[in-house]
């Protein structure tokens, strides 16, 4: 009896340190929020194990239980949907049924997952986009780049400027009734970091000749410099993204070699010869005074300059799209930002939104006090959360006003 009593009181205390994570005052639906949020954690340290015990990558492992979300290309009453490949690269296409008065919208959609894990077929991701291509009558290409650990940086970037490049032809644009001056590119996470940096790099294309109408950016990663960002302190064990695990996913973006991560997480990563950049991610400078908290700003201590040779690719605007210069910054379109305060990627959105309409872009930033990292993909299913699909609706509402 006493052996039963003592598992018993194990296994309470267990589930009692999965299950309760103080969340702030302002967020809803608390229960519901730890539930998903142990959840997340108990697969996040089984793939830790897995990792150690050289069974699987970290990152494999939690494509397995991904790919349990995943939905078929399934057309309805108003929306043909099917899986097929622009530019050699994998997509889903949403095309709306309904009349249309005139040429149509279209939206370019990167889905998150840390440049590791996501799929352009995850329920989530798949019932967004068809919210988007339903409700604003237009064409909506979602792009299934490659993934880490197999591929590294830049090869996502590259599967989803290839897609958009090739998208923006005239000639495709018109096979699809396209109007070439209302295209968007819009993303979610790493998916944001992806469209923010495509959205610059046309800017820098001769073959292309169209623009972008905007650019939609939810809760983007868009800096590798400074890792502790007040919202990176302060948030680095809210859900669903805790700051080792975004280090872990900066850093699988680069590199499988175990160094890098360890120098991220102590943020002293960036080579003494590029510690200039550091002004450019210089938060107190780039943050409104309510989010700098108890925090003083310190520059990053400089790291080794051998991380910087072996793996350049963290210093890279295409990685790191605040790095860019301010001539670059002042051409992009009209921009949609998401940030949410219980997030560690809240200040890069502030620093970036900050810093753009210091330079005449026309700026929506969103900041929604009551979420947390991820929150779009409980928009929908069993996990809704009624923050999530308010600020999908929010999103769609936006490229309805604005597209």
């Amino acid at each position: 009896m006493g052996a039963k009593l003592l598992c018993l009181c194990l296994a309470s205390a267990l589930l009692a340190y999965y299950l309760y994570t103080p969340l702030p005052e302002d967020i809803d639906e608390h229960w519901k929020v730890m539930l998903l949020d142990a959840s997340s954690r108990t697969l996040w340290h089984m793939a830790e194990v897995v990792d150690k015990l050289g069974l699987m990558d970290r990152m494999e492992f939690l494509m397995l239980f991904l790919s349990a979300d995943y939905v078929p290309p399934t057309s309805d009453e108003n929306i043909t949907v099917r899986d097929t490949e622009l530019s050699n690269v994998q997509v889903r296409l949403y095309l709306p049924r309904k009349p249309s008065d005139g040429l149509r919208r279209a939206v370019l959609y990167f889905h998150g997952g840390g440049w590791c894990l996501g799929h352009v077929g995850m329920q989530t991701y798949d019932q967004v986009s068809r919210w988007t291509s339903n409700r604003l009558n237009a064409v909506v290409v979602s792009v299934n780049y490659r993934l880490a650990p197999q591929h590294h940086f830049p090869t996502q970037f590259e599967d989803v400027y290839a897609v958009t490049k090739f998208f923006l032809q005239r000639s495709v644009l018109a096979q699809y009734g396209v109007d070439p001056d209302r295209v968007c590119v819009a993303g979610d996470s790493a998916g944001g970091n992806l469209a923010a940096a495509v959205a610059q790099q046309l800017l820098e294309d001769p073959e292309v000749e169209t623009n972008l109408k905007a650019q939609a950016l939810i809760y983007p990663a868009l800096q590798t410099l400074d890792l502790n960002l007040p919202s990176y302190q302060d948030n680095a064990d809210k859900p669903v993204l805790s700051r080792s695990l975004m280090v872990g996913f900066w850093s699988k973006y680069f590199t499988g070699d175990p160094s890098l991560r360890e120098a991220m997480a102590a943020n002293r990563h960036v080579p003494a010869e590029a510690s200039h950049l550091f002004q450019l991610v210089n938060w107190s400078a780039l943050l409104p005074a309510e989010l700098w908290g108890h925090h003083s700003y310190r520059a990053p201590v400089p790291g080794s300059p051998e991380l910087g040779r072996r793996f350049p690719g963290f210093l890279d605007v295409r990685a790191a799209p605040l790095l860019a210069s301010a001539a670059r910054l002042r051409r992009l379109p009209r921009t949609y930002l998401l940030t949410c305060q219980h997030d560690v990627l809240r200040d890069d959105g502030f620093m970036y939104a900050t810093r753009l309409r210091a330079l005449g872009v026309p700026v929506t930033h969103h900041h929604a006090r009551d979420a947390f990292h991820g929150v779009f993909s409980f928009s929908s299913g069993p996990a809704q959360l009624a923050v999530g699909r308010r600020l999908v609706d929010g999103y769609i509402e936006w490229l309805q006003e604005n597209l």
